[in-house]
């Protein structure tokens, strides 16, 4: 029995496995608890392994920790990869893009957390890892085909940057879960019911598809 109470999970000798094991343990001590906050203790006693191979897999607590921030946005890119948007309309598929983060982000709160954990260091271990880079270029390549076909069919705005799209998606599917607790009790509104979020979901669809549109383009689409 481990001191915070919990028996450890039985050890394996697959090292795929107990990588994976630790890194989605880690994920949620360290959206719950912070970097500072998170203990490699803890993470033993909840995972497959000790303290010594945890430093072993990933030499310190800042390695876990830019581990987990990759395995993040490994998940959310790889998801996202499996949407069949090249064959949707332009904004068909500027909608499901915006629907699917949105059910993301909000299945995957500790996504958000460990985001918002980052941007308190200040981007600093995100800086280190080329493969965070990579991983996201992707997204910003998926909207630029997007706005390249909403561009050529005339329901897309020409100056559209797809980075600053990219920008605006985030932020309001984002504030859904990182605010959802604060907003949600100053005004009144349980913003994780079902119901709530399916409204507030077509609300960021419409937002975004009124922003990228040009003029009367997604009123002729309506």
């Amino acid at each position: 029995m481990s001191d915070s109470g919990r028996a450890p999970r039985p050890r394996t000798n697959n090292p795929e496995r107990t990588r994976r094991d630790i890194l989605e343990v880690a994920l949620r001590e360290f959206a719950t608890n912070g970097l500072s906050g998170a203990r490699i203790d803890e993470l033993a006693a909840q995972t497959r392994t000790s303290k010594r191979m945890i430093y072993y897999y990933f030499g310190s607590k800042e390695g876990l920790y830019l581990a987990v921030l990759e395995e993040a946005y490994r998940r959310i890119r790889a998801d996202e990869g499996t949407l069949d948007l090249q064959h949707l309309p332009p904004l068909d598929a500027l909608a499901a893009l915006v629907r699917f983060t949105f059910d993301y982000e909000n299945a995957n709160a500790d996504f958000i957390r460990v985001v918002m954990v980052e941007n308190i260091h200040h981007g600093r271990h995100i800086k280190q890892s080329e493969t965070i880079r990579q991983l996201n270029s992707t997204a910003i390549n998926v909207l630029r085909d997007i706005c390249e076909r909403g561009v050529r069919s005339g329901v897309v705005r020409a100056d559209v940057d797809p980075v600053d799209l990219h920008m605006s998606i985030s932020a309001l599917c984002f504030f859904n879960v990182s605010n959802r607790h604060t907003f949600g009790t100053i005004f009144g509104r349980d913003m994780a019911a079902p119901e709530e979020l399916a409204r507030r979901r077509e609300v960021v669809v419409e937002t975004i598809l009124r922003w990228a549109a040009p003029g009367g383009a997604l009123r002729d689409r309506c």
